[in-house]
């Protein structure tokens, strides 16, 4: 696209130009939301401890255990150092686990058959995932106690999250049933006399804040699947103590369970036990108690968090696997059409096209770069004419080309209009048929404007696009550029030629027919991007563009960040307003028809779209790397940067450029990718914003030179009809203080472009053969 910058002085200095801090804000809270729902996500499903309750452990010290509390009963209050026991023929069954929407319901439904109570240890993920079970466990007259949160070993956890796990896992409860509890039951637990010092300290501190620690006596084993007669024999009391039996509703497969409690609690009914909660049975008051506001409240906001988190991240993976098997499907497209476009361009235009050229450089205080700009293409080996329109310059840039004094070079001052205006008043000057477009900071191989025309030996050509390239690629940036000049526009230069659907003809290197130029009515100023809306606007027009790769330009590129992040922005800004301009292209046929549904939708998918999903993929990738699979992670991200460097090499190799930039390709995923989504996330949000973007103007460094070997500039153009007539008319406008092609910045009916000497008849419409 277009460099050439906007004087603070142009027509537009009223435009409505709002500084946009909202929409950081915005990002910043949506970022953060997101990692937020992702860390919720990553602590809940992936530090979630799936170890079978019961498992072995390895043995650790115990001396820490108090006597009274190893040897007495499973219900501990810990700060008062007291223990509970069932009473004799007592039955408490405990279900740890849950609830689990194919086993709880089931065990439920044995209960209430058997007019049962138990007891339901749930874990507050479950909770969180299926309130309406919760609710059910209550509702049915059941006690309902603590699992932790993440079905965590207490022991083996730090204080904090101790504390984390019984309040997150306690205002789930709350939120899912409207009650609270003080029992708890830590995983892998077992009887008093198995607790250990670290397990001891995990129930003194669940006693300081108020929990009563709930373990076993007799465990059913049904988390080994050992056959239901075996889970009936391990939870047969041995004797006529009290129990408190353990079996789980969750956490795998539990069709045994469920077949053995229907035929255990007939059993032990008949030998004379009762069954009862462990509050019951134990003598707990309170063992369930109505939940305060604070807590229901927080609750059902944790829940929603909760589910809303899942729901995130399933809307998440789905996007990311489309974005990347897009991608992967648009790698294959570009280097399939890369190749034929290669083919394609073996086979010529048609008969040489001779015929002289107007060179049109739109200069606005290009002092630093323009000398080396006009000699490049006077050293051109095609005849040309050379118009410098200088568009207001306060640097002396119309003076310094003046000073030249060379052949064939004409120059027009004008009060700065802007660049559309230096354009069409170029347009206006021009004596050729074929106009070459030209920015003040590139610099032309000699064959470049030879190259550029050769394509309108097609009639139906209307714009060529060239092939820019960085001069100043030292240092990163300047190599990340050049990677992206190379990679990024021509490669997909090369599939939008042979779609039909060229949505941009930069304006550093871009050849035009003038009757394809005044059907348009010239240069718009409608956006920023000038060079886009001209193109999308040929397109509608019937004009077919195409891509020359032969014509190469040197332009600079910005040097710094800043100076990046305004081009940049200008850019996409542009490009937006041009795609909405031309939104209906859509639904037309033909070559508007192919610009709009392949053209314009490419761009919405790859240059909108999944740029602006782009920080979700950074914010998932560190998901991913501290919560999933971290060599899964880096291979993803490995085989997608091995596919980056095949397409780049094969682009360079195209391009006849060298490889050794490309080494800088992985740093350009850390730095410069996430500075260019960005700029889109900037640009749309001004877009919507309604905000208007004024001109900047780029920084010249000054790092252009004629190419080396270039041939001395040659005598001056062969007479070209009409010339001599049109810089007499030029002249004259001078000399009566007229502005040169301000007229034309109105967009008058193509007519009126047409100079009234100009000979030569029309030549042609696009279908034309």
């Amino acid at each position: 696209m277009s460099k050439n910058r906007r004087h603070p002085r142009g027509r537009h200095t009223s435009t409505r130009n709002v500084p946009l801090r909202t929409h950081w804000l915005l990002l910043s809270t949506l970022v953060l939301t997101l990692s937020a729902a992702l860390l919720l996500q990553g602590y809940t499903q992936h530090m979630f401890d799936s170890t079978a309750d019961g498992a072995p452990r390895a043995k650790s010290a115990a001396g820490a255990v108090p006597e009274q509390v190893a040897s007495g009963g499973p219900v501990i209050e810990a700060a008062a150092g007291r223990t509970a026991e069932p009473a004799a023929h007592t039955i408490a069954l405990t279900f740890d686990d849950g609830p689990d929407p194919v086993w709880t319901p089931r065990i439920l439904d044995i209960l209430r058959r058997n007019d049962v109570h138990a007891t339901f240890f749930t874990v507050g993920t479950q909770v969180a995932a299926h309130p309406d079970l919760a609710r059910r466990i209550v509702a049915d007259g059941h006690q309902i106690g603590l699992h932790t949160f993440t079905h965590t070993d207490l022991g083996a956890a730090s204080p904090w999250r101790r504390s984390l796990e019984l309040r997150e896992s306690q205002l789930a409860i709350a939120g899912a049933t409207g009650v609270t509890t003080p029992l708890l039951r830590p995983p892998y637990s077992s009887t008093a006399q198995a607790l250990t010092d670290a397990d001891w300290s995990a129930v003194v501190q669940a006693g300081q804040e108020g929990y009563l620690t709930v373990l076993t006596t007799q465990d059913s084993e049904d988390w080994r699947r050992p056959g239901v007669d075996r889970i009936i024999a391990n939870a047969t009391p041995r004797g006529s103590d009290g129990e408190i039996l353990l079996m789980h509703d969750a956490g795998g497969d539990r069709t045994q369970t469920v077949a053995a409690l229907e035929q255990l609690i007939p059993k032990l009914k008949a030998a004379g036990f009762r069954f009862a909660t462990v509050g019951d049975a134990s003598g707990v008051p309170d063992a369930v108690r109505p939940a305060t506001a604070a807590d229901h409240w927080q609750g059902l906001a944790l829940i929603t968090a909760l589910r809303t988190s899942d729901w995130i991240l399933a809307a998440l993976s789905w996007l990311l696997w489309a974005a990347g098997a897009i991608s992967v499907l648009r790698a294959g497209a570009v280097l399939v059409a890369a190749r034929r476009h290669v083919r394609m361009r073996r086979e010529p235009w048609g008969r040489p096209v001779t015929e002289p050229v107007s060179v049109i450089v739109p200069a606005y205080n290009e002092s630093a770069g323009i000398e080396a700009a006009v000699r490049s293409l006077l050293a051109s080996d095609h005849p040309v004419e050379i118009i410098v329109v200088d568009d207001g310059s306060t640097d002396g840039t119309a003076d310094l080309v003046e000073a030249l004094r060379l052949p064939g070079v004409r120059v027009i001052r004008q009060a700065n209009a802007g660049k559309p205006a230096a354009l069409n008043t170029g347009i206006a000057a021009a004596s050729c048929d074929l106009l070459v477009m030209v920015d003040g900071d590139t610099v032309f191989e000699p064959d470049a404007v030879r190259m550029i025309v050769q394509p309108f030996a097609n009639r139906r050509v209307g714009a060529v696009s060239g092939n820019a390239k960085v001069v100043n690629r030292t240092g990163l940036l300047g190599r990340w550029q050049h990677i992206e000049y190379v990679v990024g526009f021509n490669l997909d230069r090369r599939l939008f030629d042979l779609a039909e659907c060229m949505p941009t003809v930069p304006g550093a290197v871009g050849a035009f027919r003038r009757e394809a130029l005044l059907r348009i009515g010239g240069v718009s100023d409608t956006t920023l991007a000038e060079d886009t809306d001209l193109t999308m606007a040929l397109c509608r027009s019937g004009w077919r563009v195409v891509y020359e790769e032969r014509a190469k330009a040197w332009t600079e590129a910005p040097a710094s960040l800043g100076a990046l992040w305004k081009q940049r922005y200008r850019w996409c800004y542009g490009t937006l307003q041009a795609m909405w301009k031309h939104r209906g292209a859509l639904t037309q046929r033909g070559q508007a028809g192919k610009l709009g549904r392949r053209g314009l939708l490419y761009l919405l998918m790859f240059q909108v779209l999944l740029p602006l999903l782009a920080p979700v993929v950074d914010v998932f990738a560190v998901y991913g790397l501290i919560f999933l699979e971290p060599l899964r992670i880096v291979g993803l991200w490995s085989a997608f940067l091995l596919l980056q460097v095949l397409m780049s090499v094969y682009a360079f190799r195209l391009d006849e450029e060298r490889v050794g930039p490309l080494w800088s390709l992985p740093l350009q995923q850390f730095v410069y990718r996430q500075l260019m989504y960005l700029v889109v996330i900037q640009s749309v949000f001004t877009a919507v914003a309604g905000s208007r973007l004024r001109w900047q103007r780029m920084e010249r460094y000054g790092s252009l030179q004629v190419p080396p070997g270039s041939p001395a500039p040659p005598p001056p153009a062969p007479a070209v009809p009409g010339l001599e007539l049109a810089q007499a008319w030029t002249a004259e406008a001078q000399a009566a203080e007229v502005t040169p092609g301000v007229v034309f910045h109105s967009r008058l009916p193509g007519a009126a472009w047409d100079h009234p000497h100009r000979s030569g008849g029309s030549p042609g419409r696009p279908g034309a053969s």
